[in-house]
């Protein structure tokens, strides 16, 4: 089959790849009909998150049909189009009977290489690095699926393809991270980052009940979306001199009641702190410029969550005496999307949200080393690639 894999740093290329096979009797094999890049992947296509190997597949985020099931799979039937949540849960450890699927026990066989740095690891997750399970990704014609009963979701007749893509990982981070500020009626909601996920967010904490989403970014055209689906107040944070100055003076003085971080470790700021940590992280003596992460948690009103849904890896400088002095509650987690599934499908079939609006670019999976070229280096004309084998 074809595939885009990875073969070094910022080294991306299509290349044919052994088909996948069942390994055990719950997996399925899944056609991919369309995938999406998403911001996580440019943090290890850059070199900033160890244990990518030459040829890996990259991508987790698809939709597709099955084409193969196992002989323990009894949801499912070959033929069904089902769309699959970026992490793997087994559907049966103690976490995935919490509903923490992407903290599952069982489903990443490199535990190991993870335990030194989390203390407990991970689930598994499709195309992102070894110490996450090593799997090959969704950029790919077929992807196996682990505990296809679990993890495959049949989508409803009124869902199209696109939008059920969406459900496999920027809309369940999105209202995860909108879950974790517990929005109450009158609630004002600041969103870092207006790509993908942090429009999901932004977009589901109106659905649950925000009256006010102030949406921090620096491209004007992702701003516009947010202010034109779902009538977000926007912050242009390189116009303006203080991000938290801003958001007092639109606030009242008090700042938000909550905050959502969806930038994650290569965060772009301002003056001399985002060039220090430019700097340090071009070293390689950081993981993280966490830009959004400090902005939040000085902005965020006393009492307030700061719920943080971008990737990070060991952050200088967290700002722990603000979250202590400010009885702050920090949120985060991989996001679970079998948990989301049925109230997304809802939030779709009943025309309260329609991800595909996330849509710049569509292209065939041929064109995929250009797809992630166009993702990382043009924030202003490109939103989200979607990939067709």
């Amino acid at each position: 089959m074809r595939a885009l894999c990875w073969n070094g740093v910022d080294e991306l290329a299509v290349r044919t790849v052994p088909d996948p096979v069942p390994v055990n009797p719950h997996d399925a094999i899944v056609r991919v009909r369309l995938s999406t890049t998403c911001g996580s992947d440019l943090h290890f296509l850059g070199g900033y998150l160890p244990g990518m190997r030459a040829g890996d597949v990259i991508g987790h985020e698809f939709m597709g049909e099955i084409v193969e099931t196992g002989s323990e799979v009894n949801s499912l039937r070959v033929g069904d189009r089902v769309v699959v949540p970026s992490f793997i849960g087994c559907g049966s450890c103690r976490f995935c009977d919490q509903e923490l699927y992407s903290a599952c026990d069982t489903t990443n066989p490199n535990a190991a290489l993870q335990q030194p740095l989390l203390g407990h690891p991970s689930g598994g997750i499709y195309g992102y690095t070894h110490p996450f399970g090593g799997y090959q990704g969704s950029h790919a014609e077929y992807v196996r699926v682990p505990f296809a009963d679990t993890n495959c979701f049949v989508v409803p007749e009124e869902v199209t393809d696109k939008q059920a893509l969406f459900c496999s990982d920027a809309v369940p981070t999105g209202l995860m991270g909108a879950e974790f500020c517990d929005i109450t009626p009158g609630d004002t909601v600041a969103v870092w980052g207006a790509g993908g996920v942090g429009l999901m967010a932004g977009h589901t904490s109106r659905l649950l009940g925000a009256e006010r989403v102030i949406v921090i970014d620096r491209f004007d055209e992702r701003l516009e979306v947010a202010r034109r689906r779902f009538d977000a107040e926007t912050i242009d944070y390189s116009a303006v001199d203080s991000v938290q100055d801003a958001l007092l003076t639109m606030t009242g003085g008090r700042g938000p009641d909550a905050c959502i971080d969806a930038v994650g470790m290569e965060g772009h700021g301002t003056g001399l702190q985002h060039l220090y940590d430019r700097a340090k992280q071009l070293l390689r003596l950081e993981t993280d410029r966490a830009t959004a992460l400090r902005q939040a948690a000085l902005a965020c009103r006393k009492g307030g969550v700061v719920s943080v849904l971008g990737v990070y890896g060991v952050t200088d400088k967290f700002p722990m005496g603000v979250f202590t002095n400010k009885g702050l509650t920090l949120r985060t987690a991989q996001q679970s999307g079998q948990r989301h599934m049925p109230r997304m499908f809802d939030y779709i079939a009943q025309g309260d949200l329609d991800p595909t609006y996330l849509v710049s670019h569509d292209l065939p999976l041929e064109d995929g080393v250009r797809g992630y070229d166009l993702f990382k280096n043009d924030k202003r004309g490109c939103l989200r690639v979607v990939l067709r084998p």
